[in-house]
Formats: C-alpha cells, structure tokens, sequence
C-alpha cells in the first residue's frame, strides 16, 4: 500500500509543505514530531520526496505566536499544525489555511471551534480536554502528601484556557480537603518567581500544566523539584522523560500521530470544517519511579498499581 502511494506522488510529481507552529523547538521535543512523520510516511509523504516540513517555534514566548503564525501564512504552506490553542488561534486569525490541531486543551472554550462534531471553518484536529483534567492530577497528588497540604498550581492567565484551568483546580482542591495556590506564570521571569513563592508559602507539591513557558523551560522546573524535594504532577510526559515524578494525560505524540491522518484527508480534498474534532479516548498515569526514590517518597501500592508505565 505504502510503495503504491509513494508510485503515485511520484508520477503526480506534487511537493506539500506543512507548516507546523509549535511551542517548542522540535529537538526540545522529538518524539512528536518524529510520530507525525511517521504517521505521513504511513499515509505516502516522505520528507526529502514529498513533503516540506516548515518548522515554526515560539521557543517559550507563547507572545510570538502572532508572528509566527503570519511568517508561515507567507510561506503558503498547505496545512498548518499547531501544538496548543494559542497557537491555534493565531494561525486561524493570520489566514485562511486550513489548520490541523495536533493538540488544544479546550477548543470550543477558547473559541477556536464552535462545536467537536462539525467544527465548520478552516479548523480540525484533536483535543486534549487538559482543562478539565486538574481534579484528576490533583486527586493523585493527594495521595503523596498530608492531609490539607498546600498544592502550587502552576498556570498561565493570560492562555484563554487558564481561567478555566484555575476554577478546576481551585474546586477540586476544596472537596479533596488541600489548599490551591494558584500562581500565574507568563514568562521564563515569573516562573523563577512562582517556583520561590511555592517554596515560600510552604506548598507540599507541584501541579505543572503543559503550557508554552513550562514546556520551554521543564528541565529547569523538575531540577528544581528535586533540589526542594516537592513531589510534581505534570501533564505531559516530556516532564518525566526530563527526570520529573509523574504526569497524567493524553499521549502526545500519539496525538501527533493522528494529526497526520487529518492531514492527508484535507490534502486529499477534505474541508477541515467537516472533520470532527478528535477527543482523547486513553489518558496515561506515567510514574518515575527513579524520581520517587530521589525524592524520598514511596508510592503507594494503588496507585502504582493503575499506572500505565513505571519509568525505572
């Protein structure tokens, strides 16, 4: 099938190029984009023969977006993908490409799409529902620290997810008996701030979204996770294979798997408006055990059991 749809590209002598409008420069973050290639070649587009990957990254600067976004529209790609909602929303505001959503953590919230089912316009693609997963990520912390501990949740406000973000996290720490501290991070500066007001108000623990500064500066957040010994719950992956103690979430470069497979229908012909938006069937609980031992903390039987992956 495969050599039969690389015969066909060939004769047809068509070149694509997909620009991609990330959070993160791609050796930040291999594995995503490595599944989306994947996901391409599966589909017939081989980078080199096919298909030109036109790589953007606002490199932690979620503020360059913008910019970004209408530097790739000039470069007329094909398809854009995009990591995140912000980067969703400046790619639609930029132009009339189709857009392919790799992840969004609320899509009809932000106003990116109006429904999942036909989101109509020039964008598709999956969703991640981060926003409605803090009383989840707050419901396994709880079992790694004291009853009534303090949580600092790490956030950005300024992300048109963050204050929906927030009320998640401050309602679910009220009925799990902790005490939310909500601090707002937009910069590399605020999170060197926020990072020294957890330790100062005594926080128990870390709640680590997935956001453009925290993914851009991970390594700084779990090496400071370590050196304070604060147990931390992330929502990407990265941040354990960074040296971090746990997340629960989507698989990431699953999703970017996928978003290979709206690519090729909307190349095929496809309006991305027709294309339901994609919602997460499987969220993975991912343990460092390694981190855990590091960190002083034994992890309970239970919940070592509903782990997904034990990272030794």
């Amino acid at each position: 099938m495969l050599a039969a749809s690389l015969s066909t590209f060939a004769q047809s002598g068509r070149v694509y190029r997909i620009g991609v409008l990330d959070v993160v420069l791609a050796s930040a973050s291999p594995a995503n984009m490595n599944a989306f290639l994947l996901g391409m070649r599966e589909a017939g587009y081989v980078e080199g023969r096919n298909l030109i990957i036109d790589y953007r990254s606002a490199d932690g600067r979620p503020e360059r977006f913008p910019e970004l976004a209408a530097d790739l529209v000039r470069a007329k790609p094909d398809i854009i993908v995009t990591r995140g909602t912000v980067a969703a929303l400046a790619a639609k505001a930029a132009g009339s490409i189709p857009i392919v959503m790799a992840t969004s953590a609320d899509p009809i919230g932000s106003g990116v799409v109006p429904n999942f089912a036909r989101p109509g316009g020039t964008v598709t693609g999956l969703a991640t529902l981060a926003s409605e997963l803090g009383a989840k990520r707050l419901e396994i912390l709880k079992d790694l620290v004291p009853p009534g501990s303090r949580i600092a949740a790490i956030l950005n406000l300024g992300n048109p997810n963050g204050e929906g973000e927030r009320r998640e996290i401050e309602r679910a720490a009220r009925s799990l008996g902790l005490q939310a501290i909500v601090l707002d991070v937009r910069d590399a500066a605020a999170l060197t701030r926020a990072l020294a007001t957890a330790v100062e108000q005594r926080a128990a623990a870390l709640l680590i979204n997935a956001e453009t500064v925290v993914l851009a500066n991970r390594r700084t957040i779990v090496e400071f996770s370590a050196s304070h010994e604060l147990p931390a719950m992330y929502s990407s992956r990265e941040f354990v294979d960074a040296g971090g103690l746990m997340s629960y979430g989507v698989d990431y470069p699953h999703h970017y798997y996928r978003a290979a497979s709206y690519v090729d229908k909307i190349l095929k012909g496809a309006k991305p408006g027709d294309l339901p938006i994609e919602q997460p069937s499987k969220l993975n609980l991912v343990i460092n055990l390694k981190s855990a031992k590091a960190l002083g903390i034994t992890i309970p039987r239970e919940l070592l059991l509903r782990a997904d992956q034990l990272v030794q």
